[in-house]
């Protein structure tokens, strides 16, 4: 057998099931964001549409819709995706450790949210302050 027909076919199975375990990873993950909002009293499909799934979190963690500009900021992104998961895991009665394990391990904590015992208790973010009117 040529030894490089012997690579080939063993990168082909890693590459195949390589796959399998991402297409797993992202049904998964599309599960718990569905079950994740509906457990927020919103529609589930909404957590699995593009930049839709931000509206509806902003609505969730009580953050106004606007921030969703400063997702595509470069830099200040990061410091809003922390404070947005911060507000979340808040929402779901967790704290500032839960947040990081939204950051970083988004999959694990997110099924957690949607699958576990966790129930939203409304948004968390911080009440604008009120415009005084004349």
């Amino acid at each position: 057998m040529d030894p490089e027909v012997a690579v080939g076919g063993g990168l082909a199975i890693f590459g195949g099931l390589f796959m399998l375990v991402w297409l797993a990873v992202v049904a998964l993950m599309l599960a718990s964001l569905w079950k994740t909002f509906a457990k927020a009293g919103e529609p589930g499909w909404a957590g699995i549409v593009p930049i839709y799934n931000l509206v509806v979190l902003m609505k969730i963690v009580g953050r106004p819709v606007w921030w969703i500009i400063l997702f595509f900021v470069p830099l200040v992104n990061i410091v809003v995706i922390f404070l947005v998961y911060m507000d979340l895991a808040k929402s779901f009665g967790k704290g500032a450790g839960f947040a990081l394990g939204l950051l970083f391990l988004a999959p694990i904590f997110w099924m957690i949210l949607g699958f576990g015992s966790a129930r939203y208790l409304g948004p968390s973010a911080p009440a604008s302050p009120a415009v005084a009117t004349a």
